[in-house]
């Protein structure tokens, strides 16, 4: 295969990926879509942080964070606490109920992820988990690596 033919490749595959994901992502909770269980996941890991931290790490406009923050806010999935470092700031961190939904639908990804490869040799599952990585961390790729800022 041509490097531009695998390119082209590439790109469909990873739509293809990505539609399935947000399709997958509704049936497990249709109550929590993929970019708010992206964010739970990432709050749950850093242990909090600002809006603003979360827009840019994922590369998403402050308004899309923002209407996410809100309605996991109202669904008391996360809460707000001062910065212990600057009392203006707000930190965002996981609820109790965000903690437990935040379980149940990464337990159900991670069922969902281990039956469909569960067929693939080690070798391969491998070498998919490197290529996602080193994929995910070129600075092109829209990921952005700064951490939250608490």
């Amino acid at each position: 295969m041509q490097p531009a033919d695998a390119v082209e490749t590439i790109q469909r595959e990873m739509t293809v990926f990505a539609r399935r994901a947000r399709a997958a992502a509704g049936r497990m909770h249709p109550e929590l879509s993929l970019v708010s269980y992206t964010l739970l996941g990432h709050l749950e890991e850093s242990d909090g942080c600002r809006a603003t931290d979360l827009a840019a790490h994922y590369a998403l406009d402050k308004s899309t964070v923002s209407r996410q923050v809100a309605a996991l806010e109202r669904d008391g999935l996360i809460g707000r606490r001062p910065d212990t470092q600057d009392q203006r700031v707000q930190v965002l961190h996981l609820t109790e109920a965000g903690r437990r939904i935040l379980a149940q639908v990464t337990e159900s990804r991670r069922a969902a992820f281990r039956e469909r490869l569960a067929h693939w040799p080690a070798e391969d599952l491998s070498r998919f988990a490197d290529y996602l990585v080193r994929h995910n961390a070129d600075p092109g790729s829209g990921r952005h690596d700064q951490g939250c800022s608490t």
